[in-house]
């Protein structure tokens, strides 16, 4: 499915990576070893060198904009630019999607109205998750996406992430969290020195 070859960022890492359908993949390491940067790479939202295929199709094919609408990264903290959440979800399809998704994560659908300015961090992070979701995109890149929830509204992020995992969406995951890769992953990798390697089978 997402097929990375070689790919690099300046000095921070030279690395493959593959993913199927479906897969979870942890990206665990020490603060600053470009974690970030990988999944921001993978999405080609930096300068890289190297060669990522999508369902065989490389990303060299297709616009920026097509691409990150097929291989998502979600930020640890995702940028606004309106001030109002609906104004993120445009059009009735997008916008009944949201609703869907909104009650999973422990929010008021009603916040789909409120202005962005009125979020709480935690709520900002879930809300980004649901921007993220309604694109249905095929490759989701998660930047520590529970970092700022408590342990109930983690529980519910990682319970919808499962469930959008099995529905056919792949995903690698940055966290700090053992635990948290543990319960999350298919396969867990630890980014070190510019390589990426297996830590363990996470199941």
């Amino acid at each position: 499915m997402l097929e990375v070859r070689a790919l690099a960022r300046l000095d921070l890492f030279r690395v493959d990576l593959d993913l199927g359908r479906g897969e979870r993949v942890s990206v665990e390491g020490a603060s600053g070893v470009g974690k970030s940067q990988l999944l921001r790479a993978i999405a080609d939202l930096d300068p890289n060198s190297g060669r990522v295929r999508l369902d065989g199709a490389d990303r060299t094919a297709m616009s920026g904009p097509a691409w990150r609408g097929r291989v998502v990264y979600l930020a640890s903290e995702a940028g606004w630019w309106s001030p109002r959440v609906a104004e993120h979800f445009e059009g009735a399809d997008c916008r009944r999607r949201a609703a869907d998704l909104v009650p999973r994560l422990g929010l008021d659908e009603a916040a789909l109205d409120w202005p962005v300015s009125r979020l709480s961090s935690g709520e900002r992070q879930r809300l980004a998750l649901v921007r993220a979701l309604v694109r249905e995109p095929r490759v989701l890149l998660l930047d520590e996406p529970t970092a700022n929830l408590d342990e109930k509204t983690t529980a519910a992020v990682e319970t919808l992430l499962a469930e959008i995992a099995a529905a056919g969406t792949a995903m690698a995951v940055v966290t700090h969290s053992p635990d948290q890769a543990t319960r999350l992953v298919d396969r867990r990798l630890r980014l070190a020195d510019g390589r990426l390697d297996a830590i363990e089978d996470a199941r």
